[in-house]
Order: C-alpha cells, then structure tokens, then sequence
C-alpha cells in the first residue's frame, strides 16, 4: 500500500475538493475525473498559477484550475495556437520557409517568416483556405522537451530557429510542439488539437525586421485574429471596417488637418490651419482646467545640456529613446525627452519652504524621442511631440491628498471629450531606480487613493516608469477601442537624484515627493485620437469651420456675409461659401463635416432668419431668428456640449 501511495498525487480544486489521481496524470484526466462536460469544454489548466497544455504530466501535489473558453486567458491560448496552424500553413505552401516568433497579441495573432518574395492578398487567401485543411485534420498538439544538441538537429534546416538556440544555456529545458507536419520550438502552452480553431481570419501582411533589428533582415508577418464563438469574430471584422473609415491619416487629408513630408523629416506633423484650431481649442481648454485647478504654467528650452539627463538617470535608462549628442563650444547638449528635469530646475532656482508646497508646474512642452521608423503611424505614433507635462512638488503628507486631485482632474477632463476610461496601476519594471521598499510603499499609496475613491483598477505588472509607479488611464473609443491617456506618476527617485529640498516646520532640510501627470499625453496623438473618436465630426466647440452661411443665390451674398460677421463678433468660426451650385455647396459642407450650415435665400434675408441645417440631420432644417441662432450656437460652444448628433456622429 505505501509503495501504491507514493505512486498517486493529491490535486487540489479551485472549490477546495481534493481529487486523488496517479502521479504523471495530465490535467485533462482532472477534468475527465470532475465530469464529461469539463473534459469535452477543456482547453489549458492553470497550475500552480502556471498555464500549461491538458497532456503536461502532473509529478507533485498541486492546486489546480481548468481553463475552457469562459475563462480570460483562453483567448491567448487559441490565439497562440493559431499562429502556429497559420505557420503549418505556410510551410505547407512556402517548404523552405524560415520561421521566427508566433505570439498572441493583444487582439490576434501574428507569425513572422524568412520568404523570397512579400505576400500578397492571394497568397493570404490561399494559405487561410490551408488553415482550414490543417483544422480539419484536427492535429493534436504535441509537447516534447529536448537537448540543445537535439533542438539543433530538428531545426537544423531553419537558420532563424538555430539562432534562436544559441541564446539558451546548454542545460536549459528547452521545448517544442508539434501539430501533424509542423514542428516549432515553442514554450507553449496549447490548445488540445488544431480542430479547437473554427472561427480565425487571416487581416494583413507586413515587413518585419528580424528581432526588430533595423540592421538585420526584413521577415514578411502575416496577422490574423481568433475567436471562440463566430458573433465575435464577425463583431470584431464590422468593427476594423469602421476603424479604416475613421482612419486619422485618411480624415486628416480629407479634412485638410496636417501632412508630414519626408523634407521635414518622418514622425514630424505639420499642423495645417484647421488642425491648428483643434489643437489651439484642446489647449485653451485644458490651460483653463488647469489654471482653475492651482497650476502655474512654465516653458523650458528643447534642448538641454548632457549632464542634466545623466543626473536625472534618462541617459542610463531611455538613452534608446533619446536623440544622438550635439556639440556646441566643446559641450555636448541633447533635444529633451522629458520635460520633468527643466521643471526640477525651475524649483531649485529658489529655496523652497513647507508653507511653498504643493507647487503645480504645467507646460506645453515639445519633446523629441527616437522611434524607429517601422513604429511611426501618422499623429499617433511620432518623434517630436508637444507634452501637456506637469509636475507636483509636495510633502510626503500631502501626497495622496494630491493623487486625489489629479483623479478629479483628469475625470473632469475626459468626461468633457466623451471618453469613457479604465485605470491600470502599473508596478516596478524589470528595469528601475530605487529599492523594492520604495517601490511597495509607492505603490500601496496609489492603490489606497483609488481604493477611498471607489475607484476600480488593473494592476499593469512590471508597466511602472523607472523612477516609480504610475497610474495608467486608458481612453475607451466610439468604437470600443482603448487608447492610451493620462498617466499620474509618483515619482521618489529624481528628488533623490537632483538633491532636492525644502524646509519644514522643523527649520530642516526635507526630500519633497515628485507627481508627473499628463492629461492628453502627446497632443499629436490625443487629436489623432479624437478624429477618430469623433470619425471626423467634431463637436462644435472643437470643430475648425463652426458654421458655413450659404446664400441659395449671389443676389443674397449681401445678406449672407451680414450673418457671418454676426456670427464673427460672437466669437463663432464662421465663412461663406458662394461658388457652384446650392446642392454641390451643401454636399461640400458635409463633406467636410461642418456642425451647421446657415442657408439664406429670400425668405430669410427679408425676415432676418437663417434656414439652419444640423450636420448629421439630413434634409432636415429648421428656420431661426438670426440673433436666436447666434446666442444658441454660442452657449453650445460655452458648454463644449456633446449633443445628441455629435455622439451619433462618432458612432456612425
């Protein structure tokens, strides 16, 4: 009997049953043994917080949960397993194929592979119709472990694998899976079997240097998306079809809001005029907010000399992210891509006292960072950007009645732009200054504030600055997408490294605790965000032309420009557009995306009224006192108002 004992191993259910089952069990025989359902829905387990495949045998006692496709890491379990049907494709079609990562990401999937030639939209379609075949086939997804030297053997024909090798040590495990014909190195885990993927589609190809290497060769990724139930997958391609409509790039053009131009240089915007409103209005608004909320607005050079960010710890930790050194008169200066040290600056020109604190520094500050050029995309992804950067200098004490108020801030903000958000606080990256200490104490002060303030949130494990923890606001868009916000971030590190002080009660020196915040972030990519948020229908208080006056013939151009200089002195952006015909003017309007078109023809300039058609209205319209129409799109603009069009608009 001892001998049988040593030979079973105790399992332990999420509900606390304790299952007994023969040592080297995988957990698809723990499902089998709670019941045929759970074994037939079966996809991974999760063990001992570790997500593995239903064969991995099962050496020790453990605690154990089945994951099936209710559960939120299952859609990374398929989509995983995807990738690799999509690459057993591919060396179906494409034999010598060279094969780099697979991963599953945020909504899909991607493979990366070494091929002659790109692929095009027909070899897309050609290899999905061969995922099909490797569905249909239903191939089991085999787990081996193996040696280096045997690994070399196995991928002996795929140089990126072989590469891939040589960064494992000699006695580390090393994995692979294989379904039917396709063997890939590979931690894993997997679904069961090919046939689990039923409702999967191939989106885009693209170039992809290898390991995102400028300097090393160009792959061709292919990407898709998975899902469990086909309402999901069909929910999901209405919703990228809507996304291309409201495309920032295709809008900006069309609504002539900027351009860049490879003369000027690539991830540089050039704001037009009309997008210059925009940005002028979210400016204007957000120096108001701020200034009613206790800020001081500074500026700061762009470029600073080398030592400042050597101190500030930028050069030793974001130097990839920064642009190359110039030197001026033997000293080396670099463009900034931070605004905080120059604020630190600021409050050490003088010497601070408790009774100063909190001091709340605010600039529009433009700052320059490397992105490689394979990442840049339109206003969202840039290199040079205009920061709504702030810093909050406080006493220890002060500090969560600070995060408090930011939390107000920022609320109020994004309600005014329409932004439903979530809340990520994000704990010590791998990469970091200070203690774990710090970092905890840090990080249990953000999480009480949000905790007092009711405010739900995600732990972002590892997604802190590196000179503290953050709270990361994320944008939810007309269309469900999710964009990233403001950020709040305590900061224990640069005081330290600046030796910054102020005097307390005590008459001592004392370390003030640094707050950054940004509302927008980068302004380029908030407005990029916004025209896609509002597909190109800005409310009016934001939209370049507000109203656009139409005479229905030159006889009442007189007429019309008394209404566009009505509306002028009312402080409304207005113009009048007399050229071709009615019809092809107000087509033009709404092409255009202006809120209100004011029409005068007879009627209208002999009773001092305007026929007033509302964007997204159709034909409908409505005839107005002059005056009354003026004082009703101005208290619309005073109120930044989201009306009921406007939001339509930005669903349509």
């Amino acid at each position: 009997m001892e001998i049988m004992a040593e030979k079973m191993i105790n399992v332990t259910l999420p509900d606390g049953t304790v299952l007994e089952l023969p040592k080297g069990s995988g957990a698809g025989a723990v499902a089998e043994a709670i019941g045929p359902g759970l074994a037939k829905a079966a996809l991974g387990a999760e063990i001992d917080g570790v997500l593995v495949g239903l064969h991995e045998p099962i050496e020790k006692d453990v605690k154990i949960r089945i994951i099936t496709s209710r559960d939120p890491e299952a859609l990374d379990l398929l989509r995983h397993s995807a990738a690799h049907v999509l690459a057993t494709a591919v060396r179906e079609l494409v034999p010598g194929a060279g094969i780099g990562f697979g991963p599953a990401i945020d909504e899909g999937f991607y493979y990366d592979f070494e091929v002659p030639e790109p692929f095009t939209p027909e070899d897309l379609e050609s290899i999905e119709k061969k995922m099909g075949e490797v569905v249909e086939a239903d191939y089991s997804f085999e787990r081996q472990k193996v040696t280096k030297p045997e690994a070399r053997d196995l991928f002996s024909d795929d140089a990126l694998k072989l590469e891939r090798l040589e960064e494992f040590t000699d006695d580390e495990v090393i994995t692979v899976y294989r379904d039917g014909p396709f063997l890939d190195l590979c931690r894993g885990p997997h679904v069961p079997s090919t046939g689990r993927l039923k409702h999967y589609k191939l989106l885009s190809a693209a170039g992809a240097y290898w390991r995102g290497d400028e300097s090393r060769q160009m792959l061709q990724r292919i990407y898709g998306t998975a899902f469990f139930e086909k309402k999901d997958l069909k929910k999901y391609l209405l919703r990228l079809e809507e996304a291309k409509k409201r495309d920032h790039r295709v809008l900006g053009k069309q609504l002539d809001l900027f351009s860049t131009d490879q003369r000027v240089g690539s991830g540089l915007i050039l704001w037009h005029p009309k997008g210059a409103v925009i940005r002028n209005e979210v400016e204007k608004y957000e120096q108001e907010l701020i200034l009613r909320h206790g800020y001081v607005l500074v500026y700061t050079p762009h470029i600073a000399a080398e030592r400042l960010f050597e101190i500030s710890g930028h050069l030793e930790n974001f130097k990839e992210n920064m642009f190359g050194a110039m030197e001026v008169e033997g000293a080396r200066y670099r463009p900034k891509p931070m605004n905080c040290p120059g604020h630190i600056a600021i409050y050490q020109s003088d010497q601070r006292s408790y009774r100063d604190l909190p001091i709340r520094m605010a600039e529009f500050g433009t700052v320059y960072r490397y992105e490689r050029s394979g990442v840049l995309h339109g206003m969202l992804r840039v290199r040079g950007f205009t920061q709504d950067d702030a810093h909050v200098f406080c006493t220890p004490s002060q500090v969560p009645e600070e995060i408090g108020r930011l939390l107000d801030l920022v609320d109020e903000m994004l309600t005014t732009f329409g932004y439903p958000y979530t809340i990520d606080l994000a704990t010590r990256p791998e990469k970091a200054l200070g203690s774990e200490e710090e970092w905890e104490g840090a990080q249990k002060v953000l999480a009480d504030v949000l905790s007092e303030r009711g405010k739900e949130y995600n732990l972002d494990v590892g997604g802190g600055a590196f000179y503290g923890p953050k709270l990361d606001f994320k944008l939810i868009d007309a269309i469900g997408r999710q964009w990233q916000g403001p950020t709040v971030q305590l900061d224990f590190n640069l005081p330290d490294r600046f030796e910054m002080e102020y005097v307390g009660e005590d008459n001592e020196p004392h370390r003030p605790v640094m707050l950054h915040r940004v509302l927008v972030g980068s302004m380029e990519r908030f407005v990029g965000g916004l025209i896609e948020h509002y597909a190109g229908n800005f409310p009016l208080w934001l939209a370049p032309e507000q109203v656009r006056v139409l005479p229905v013939s030159e006889q009442w151009a007189e007429s019309a420009e008394d209404m566009v200089r009505m509306l002028t002195d009312a402080g409304l952006r207005a113009s009048m557009y007399d050229r071709e015909t009615l019809g092809y003017r107000i087509r033009d309007a709404e092409l255009q995306k202006v809120p209100y078109m004011a029409v005068v023809g007879e009627r209208e300039a002999e009773a001092g009224t305007v026929a007033v058609r509302k964007r997204g209205a159709g034909k409908k319209q409505e005839v107005m006192d002059r005056r009354a129409f003026v004082e009703a799109v101005g208290e619309e603009v005073r109120t930044r108002a989201l009306d009921r069009a406007d939001e339509d608009g930005a669903r349509d």
